[in-house]
Order: structure tokens, then sequence, then C-alpha cells
């Protein structure tokens, strides 16, 4: 295997959030085995939408042979899903996805993040205006507007399919949990789209916790994790968000602080690192992510417990941000196990990004897409009737994609299921 080429200690950018990272540059020793893991290099054939690709553009941004504002840089960090599968494969621990951040970071000092981006970062960062465009969105959804004009061609009405998707609310009565607390108290991150958008998903990750003897707590004054903030570049607010966030959970007081979107919880076990040269809150972000759980590493150190039968064929598909980020691979498949007469089914490339990756779908339409029917393809050969994952981006994105195209199957997170296995049938 070749060796790393390293950075020269001479910087065209000197202080860039780039700079800070060129130690994970250096680490990069060309291998190619980051090249079949990529949905970007396997879709569109260009060793430039490689993770090691891009590495030559962050590390040629640093000699200064490449502008922070060349067009072809621009593109292709851009293009870029941020799933780090590459992160799984790679023999040499290369934090590519720390790299992007950087890069994206870096490149935002000299071009601005586009409008659309903007705009969405904007909403995220301010709770009353987040809470109107989720009040918004429930409204379009139960008038049944998302289901009509998820026929539009175009973004529109692959929004409008998207939030569509987003209305399965289960048939089954809600149950009382029993719980002695013996395995501790658990603070949960409600979260932007998921307590906007899928609050049952929340209220059945409250009760299933409780059902397998944790004790929910609160812990008011949350605001949005900060993940798309730092995936788009903008790392001065995902900072502002993740301060507000370690002081709201630190009053908790809470044993685990608990998340059921993949991508917040990789952003909350991050925090360590997002603020690791704050000397005020670097050590009160390594105390909240090394006590920052998914919802399915606490149910599946609980047993889970076992509740009432659901015959239905479901096909697991992986989020990015708990497999490749958090690393977190077995607990989600414990769950569904869990659930008597549930058939789980193979889904080919599960490990594969679906082409959510926060807003990406909103700024790099094209790609996604491309992306995105590689995976419808890969559900209609599974057979399910049920698609299961954890997180919301991935639920709105296979989801909207099945809507589009007239497909039967349809998006759940794994822990509505196990919920509705309960209702039938509480766990004692």
């Amino acid at each position: 295997m070749s060796a790393p080429v390293v950075v020269p200690a001479e910087c065209a950018l000197p202080g860039s959030p780039l700079d800070k990272e060129r130690a994970g540059i250096n680490t990069c020793v060309h291998c190619g085995f980051c090249l079949q893991a990529c949905p970007t290099y396997i879709t569109l054939e260009d060793e430039n939408d490689s993770p090691r690709g891009r590495i030559v553009l962050m590390r040629s941004l640093l000699e200064g042979t490449l502008a922070p504002d060349n067009e072809s840089v621009q593109k292709h960090i851009a293009q870029c899903l941020g799933c780090v599968s590459c992160e799984t494969v790679c023999p040499s621990g290369v934090p590519y996805g720390h790299l992007l951040e950087a890069t994206r970071a870096t490149l935002a000092q000299h071009r601005p993040i586009p409008l659309i981006a903007r705009v969405i970062l904007s909403a995220f960062e301010r709770p009353w205006l987040l809470s109107l465009a989720m009040a918004g969105g429930r409204v379009t959804r139960a008038l049944r507007l998302s289901r009509l004009l998820a026929k539009l061609p175009g973004r529109l009405g692959f929004a409008m399919a998207m939030l569509e998707s987003t209305n399965r609310a289960s048939k089954l009565a809600a149950y009382e949990p029993a719980s002695d607390g013996s395995r501790g108290t658990v603070a949960l991150l409600t979260g932007c789209v998921m307590e906007g958008l899928f609050a049952d998903t929340n209220r059945a990750t409250e009760r299933t916790l409780t059902a397998n003897d944790y004790r929910m707590i609160d812990a008011p004054g949350q605001v949005c994790c900060g993940a798309l903030h730092a995936h788009a570049g903008d790392a001065d607010a995902a900072r502002r968000l993740a301060r507000k966030n370690i002081a709201a959970f630190e009053r908790s007081n809470a044993d685990y602080f608990c998340a059921n979107a993949a991508g917040c919880g990789a952003m909350m076990k991050d925090y360590r690192h997002l603020l690791r040269d704050d000397p005020a809150w670097r050590e009160r972000a390594e105390r909240v992510s090394a006590k920052t759980r998914d919802v399915s590493e606490l149910l599946a150190a609980a047993g889970p417990k076992r509740g009432g039968p659901l015959r239905v064929r479901v096909a697991y598909d992986a989020p990015c941000h708990l497999m490749h980020a958090q690393r977190v691979v077995a607990p989600p498949l414990d769950v569904l196990r869990a659930i008597p007469e549930l058939e789980l089914v193979p889904l080919n490339e599960s490990d594969m990004c679906c082409g959510s990756a926060g807003i990406y779908n909103l700024v790099e339409p094209d790609v996604s897409d491309i992306v995105l029917d590689r995976k419808k393809t890969n559900i209609a050969a599974s057979g399910a009737e049920l698609v299961a994952t954890g997180n919301p981006g991935c639920l709105m994105q296979i989801g909207a994609g099945l809507i589009r195209s007239h497909s039967a199957a349809a998006t759940v997170h794994p822990v509505q299921l196990l919920d509705e296995s309960y209702a039938k049938a509480p766990p004692r």
C-alpha cells in the first residue's frame, strides 16, 4: 500500500477549518477501497466524485494549486452526499466526514452557501419559524393536498410526496406501558422534523423505552441538533445550536440522551469534535456525546421485550449516519427481530445512501434522483411491504420515491413497528 502524501507545512489557507483538519488529509493513502462504497462515484463514474478524489481537491486547496472559488472544486465538494460510507471501508481511518465539513466551511468563507440552503438553515435555527413551517406542513397533509400535489412533476411534486410519506399513523390504540425504571432515565431529543412531522414516532419511542424499563424525563430548552448546518458548512450556527442543546440536556440530568433520528444522534455524538477548540464547552460536549444513544441501542440493551405478532414483510435500510457515522449496525435489526411473525427480508445495498443526505435532495436534486433510483430498484426486488429505516430524511426520501413510482410499499421507523407489536400485546 502506498504511503500517504503529506500536505506541506506552508499552507495557502492558514487558520481555515480545513487547515485544522490537515492531519486527516495526511492519513489518506489513496488505496481506492472507498471507490465502490461511494454512491456518487458509482453513479457518476468520476474520480473527482470519489472520496479519494475529493481529498486530492482538499489537499490542492491547502497547497494553493486550486483556489477556493474554483468551479470544479465547488461542484465536486457540493455533490458529495456526506454519507461517510467510505469511513466504514477505509483501512487507514481517514475521518472523511470531518474533512468534508471543514472543506465546506472553508469554501463558505469565499463563496456564500446557496440561497435555498441558507433559507432552510435559517428556519431550522429559529424555533418559531420552524414551528410555523411544520404546522403548515401538517395542515397541508391533513387536507390531503400533499397527496394531490405529489402527482405534479419536478421538485414541487417530489417535496409534496415527501410530505405525504409522513402520513402513516398507527391504526392500533395506544397502550399504557408499565415500567420499573430500573434501566435508568432517558431524555429524548424530540427533534425538528421528528416532532414536527413524525410526532407519532416520538410517542412510540417514549412508550417502547418505558415498556423496556427506562424512565422518560423531559429536556426543555432543546433546539435543532445542528447537523444540517454542519454538513452545509455553517459551522458557527452548528456550534451555537450545540451549546444550547448541551445546556438543555445537562439540566435534565438524565442517564442517557436518546435520538431516534440517525443524523441527529450522529451530530450529538460528534459535539465533542465540533466544540473541541472551545475551552468553555469542550468537556461539557464530551460528557453529552458520551451519554448519547440511538433509540435502537437502548432497546437492544434491554432485549428488547417481545410483544404481539405483526404479519408483515419488512426490509431494513440502514441510515448512513447510523451505520457509518455511529457504527450502530445490529441494534435496529434486534428491534425488528423481537417482533413475532414479522418477516425480515434482505435488501440489496441496504448499506448504501438513498440520496436524502439532509437537504442534499433539495440543493442537488439531479444526483439525488439517480441515487434514489438505485434504491427503489432494490426495494422492488426485495418484495417488501414496508421499508424500515431510522432517520426522517430517509423515511421521506424513500417514501416519496415509492409514492412517485406507484409502489405498494411504504416506509416506517423500526420503533413504530415495535410499538404496534406492543399495542397488540404489551410486554409484562
